[in-house]
């Protein structure tokens, strides 16, 4: 496993793993995507660009870390996929927030070519991928798992095997799922209070002190001194996980009254126009709903 392929290396996440593959010995191997300014630092360090993702199939693993399971299904199953001219035994690590129901079908199509699909979401912000500290949860058998911790361990600092195939992506959806409640929990509350005609920011001092506080939260709190960058993840890309994890909920017959306003609270931030702007502007959005004035900015 010394040949890695990469597909998303341009992105925030995958520019650090990849940068922290090459730090770490592996031979690299890129798909170049419309931006190409992202990667120079890549290919000066001697990484290789390749020009479709099935001259990839000659790697010893893959990497997507993509925006969800519609690109990770067009690298895998494309004209010039992946699995177009994959060898048999390679790995396959899909980085990305997916579908689980994606990741099973596409698993299964992966292993009639000889190809196994590992699902390995991240976790943390584009700050650790470059220090080569993210964390990730994987799914895979002992024996995949084994071989691809040593790939893993090049970009993350703590990696949980966390069961079989599609367990990874399952659980990165509740993770979200849980995170996206808190931000949008966040901005409705400086809306109520800011409407009700309190000092917000004593709000966040006292839940500073208390059981409630956590980093998204004072992600959050960043916004009321004008601050929107404290959580650097896109808003529209937090609306699509919901989704996902909705669409779970729903394949497993759960009812999902939490996830569902979760989903439309960044599906209403998106309709205002805020979806590619990161996740605090979710109080930009309450701004604009309520006519009130919550941010210093």
């Amino acid at each position: 496993m010394k040949h890695i392929g990469f597909i998303g290396a341009s992105g925030l996440m995958g520019h650090g793993m990849a940068s922290n593959l090459l730090k770490k010995g592996f031979a690299l191997s890129v798909t170049v995507h419309k931006r190409r300014e992202p990667l120079a630092d890549l290919l000066a360090a001697g990484a290789q660009e390749v020009a479709t993702p099935a001259e990839l199939g000659a790697c010893d693993a893959v990497i997507l870390c993509v925006t969800g399971s519609p690109q990770v299904e067009a690298a895998l199953l494309g004209p010039q996929g992946i699995l177009s001219r994959a060898k048999h035994g390679l790995l396959v690590i899909d980085a990305s927030t997916s579908e689980p129901e994606s990741t099973q079908r596409l698993a299964a199509l992966c292993a009639d070519k000889g190809v196994t699909l590992v699902d390995a979401p991240l976790a943390r912000t584009p700050v650790e991928a470059e220090l080569g500290k993210l964390n990730t949860m994987v799914g895979a058998t002992p024996e995949v798992f084994a071989k691809v911790e040593p790939i893993l361990k090049a970009y993350c600092e703590n990696i949980f095997h966390v069961g079989g195939p599609g367990a990874a992506h399952i659980i990165k959806l509740l993770n979200n799922f849980v995170g996206q409640a808190i931000t949008t929990a966040a901005a409705e509350a400086f809306a109520v209070g800011a409407k009700a005609g309190i000092d917000v920011q004593k709000f966040v001092d006292v839940v500073s002190a208390g059981a409630v506080n956590s980093g998204l939260f004072q992600g959050m709190a960043k916004t009321l001194q004008g601050d929107f960058t404290g959580l650097k993840f896109e808003l529209d890309n937090a609306r699509k996980d919901l989704r996902y994890y909705t669409h779970l909920a729903e394949m497993v017959n759960v009812p999902s009254m939490m996830g569902e306003a979760v989903h439309q609270s960044l599906s209403t931030a998106s309709a205002l126009g805020y979806g590619k702007e990161f996740v605090p502007a979710l109080v930009r959005a309450q701004e604009k709903l309520n006519q009130v004035k919550i941010s210093k900015q």
